[in-house]
């Protein structure tokens, strides 16, 4: 099977934002004068992950996505530290200020682009920069790590081992090393073994050249967070308007994950795609018009 590596992001212009010591690839599309959309990307994906979803949106939004640090022509950090999800969101907001000054952006986010997003509108000031977040197939480590540690229920036990089994492979990504020989072999074979996983048509699988890098590397978002945010969560309020967008067939992330969402969020709106975890690739149609959808919504409540 021949991998393609030419990802047709529909890309009329890009650049290079620096965050401290790093630099981020940024990739734009659509409208220029329409309302900005950002996509961010999770494990082990570059922005190409956003290809179909982007073409979607173009025709009435501004499109933006960057490659996150550690991955795709983004820098490559060598410390574990330097992929807490602070730093990553550090990261998003230094791509809001140079690439949208002076405007408020929506944010869509898939699996720890999702979970990067959770932590951009927990700040508190998050809504001067930030005018919604759509979260797709990835949780808000700390309100998942307040549910782990809430009052026993049989219910609050089930959800925890539902969402346990499900997540038993991020056990071996914490541990150096050891998942690297599997990840260099499964990395020539990714558009297959999503066709399996995910149940995908492997022709729709678009990959990055440094996809095996990328893989090894972002491994250090699990060292990084996982631990932390689950044993200390810290839960916080959410000021700006979040969409649940909740992939129903999804074997990664169960929906037990957001079970602590409406605790936190005053304005939170869950929908639903039969989809499995890689929605982006499988159904871009549907999860763009939710996310366009919502960012009408929202546009027009404010």
């Amino acid at each position: 099977m021949t991998i393609s590596t030419a990802g047709p992001f529909p890309a009329t212009a890009n650049t290079t934002v620096r965050c401290g010591d790093v630099e981020l690839a940024v990739f734009e599309c659509g409208d220029p004068e329409g309302t900005p959309i950002l996509l961010v990307h999770g494990w082990p994906d570059t922005h190409i992950l956003w290809n179909r979803v982007a073409a979607e949106l173009a025709d009435r939004y501004r499109v933006i996505a960057f490659d996150n640090r550690g991955a795709g022509d983004s820098t490559v950090p060598t410390e574990v530290q330097a992929y807490r999800i602070e730093e990553l969101a550090a990261d998003v907001r230094a791509v809001v200020d140079a690439v949208a000054p002076g405007q408020r952006v929506h944010v869509l986010g898939h699996d720890w682009g999702s979970v990067i997003g959770w932590e951009l509108v927990s700040d508190p000031a998050a809504g001067d920069r930030i005018a919604s977040f759509s979260s797709v197939s990835g949780p808000n480590l700390d309100f998942l790590g307040a549910y782990l540690r809430g009052p026993f229920s049989a219910a609050r036990l089930r959800g925890s081992l539902a969402q346990g089994i499900a997540s038993a492979y991020t056990v071996a990504f914490q541990i150096p090393g050891l998942p690297d020989p599997a990840l260099r072999a499964l990395s020539g074979r990714w558009p297959r073994f999503l066709a399996f996983f995910d149940g995908l048509d492997p022709a729709l699988v678009q990959t990055a050249p440094t996809l095996r890098a990328d893989m090894i590397n972002n491994l250090k978002l699990y060292r990084a967070n996982i631990h932390a945010h689950l044993r200390n969560p810290r839960p916080r309020p959410v000021p700006v308007p979040v969409q649940l967008i909740v992939s129903t067939g999804d074997r990664a992330v169960r929906p037990v994950v957001h079970a602590e969402a409406d605790r936190w969020v005053a304005d939170l709106t869950r929908t639903e795609i039969e989809a499995r975890h890689w929605s982006p690739i499988s159904h871009p149609d549907a999860l763009a018009a939710r996310t366009a959808e919502f960012v009408d919504r929202v546009a027009v409540s404010r």
